[in-house]
C-alpha cells in the first residue's frame, strides 16, 4: 500500500511565521526551517521575542485566522486524496494549525503543540525529535511504500528517508546543497511525480 507524506507551510499554506513577522514589523520572525536547521534553537528564540513583545498566543491565532491555503493547494490536495492516503507531517502546532485544516476538509495532520501560560506561549513541545523522519520509519515498517515532499531543512531527512520523495520550491541554498534532490515547482509538477510513484 502506498501513502503520501506532505508538509503543511510553503508547500499548501503560506509560512505562518512569516505573516506573523509582516502583521507585527517583527523581522526578526522572518527566520523560518528554510534559513535555519535547528529546530528547537529557533522555536526557543521565537519564543523569546513574543514575550519581549507581550504577543499572545491569540496574537499569533488572529493571524492564522487572516490566512488561507496557497492559490491551487486545496484543489491539489483534494485530488490527491481522492487517489491515495495522505498525511501532512509538520512541525508546526495543533494551537496553529486547527483553522488552516478546517479550510483543508480536515486532512490527517501529525504535529506538535505548545505549553501556554496565561496566554503567553511559554515552550513548544515536539511530539518527538526528528518527527517527520520518525513517522516515515514507522509506516515503512508497517509494509507502506512512502513519498515525501517538502521546502525546508527539517524536510530533508523526512525526504531522504521516503521511498520516493521530491522538494517543493525549496530555497536556493537547499537545492545547491543537495542537487541529487528531485526539485518541483508547481502543483501539476508535484502531481505527476506523484503518480509516478502510485503507478511504479
Amino acid at each position: 500500500m502506498k501513502i503520501v507524506c506532505l508538509d503543511l507551510e510553503g508547500v499548501l499554506v503560506p509560512e505562518i511565521w512569516i505573516n506573523v513577522a509582516e502583521r507585527t514589523g517583527i523581522e526578526e520572525l522572518r527566520r523560518t526551517t528554510r534559513d535555519e536547521p535547528d529546530y528547537n534553537k529557533l522555536m526557543r528564540r521565537r519564543i523569546e521575542i513574543l514575550k519581549e513583545r507581550s504577543l499572545t498566543l491569540s496574537d499569533i491565532q488572529a493571524v492564522i485566522a487572516s490566512m488561507g491555503p496557497m492559490e491551487g493547494a486545496k484543489a491539489f490536495l483534494d485530488e490527491l486524496r481522492s487517489l491515495t492516503q495522505v498525511i501532512i507531517l509538520s512541525d508546526t502546532f495543533v494551537e496553529f494549525a486547527k483553522p488552516l485544516m478546517a479550510q483543508l476538509d480536515w486532512p490527517t495532520i501529525w504535529c506538535n503543540s505548545l505549553e501556554v501560560e496565561d496566554g503567553m506561549i511559554v515552550r513548544h513541545r515536539l511530539r518527538q525529535e526528528e518527527g517527520k523522519f520518525h513517522a516515515i520509519q514507522a509506516l515503512k515498517a508497517l509494509n507502506f511504500s512512502t513519498f515525501a515532499a517538502g521546502d525546508s531543512y527539517n524536510d530533508l531527512k523526512m525526504i531522504l528517508e521516503a521511498d520516493e520523495g521530491c522538494l517543493f520550491r525549496a530555497p536556493k541554498a537547499i537545492i545547491e546543497t543537495y542537487p541529487h534532490l528531485v526539485l518541483t515547482n508547481t502543483y501539476d509538477e508535484l502531481m505527476e511525480r506523484i503518480k509516478e510513484f502510485l503507478a511504479s
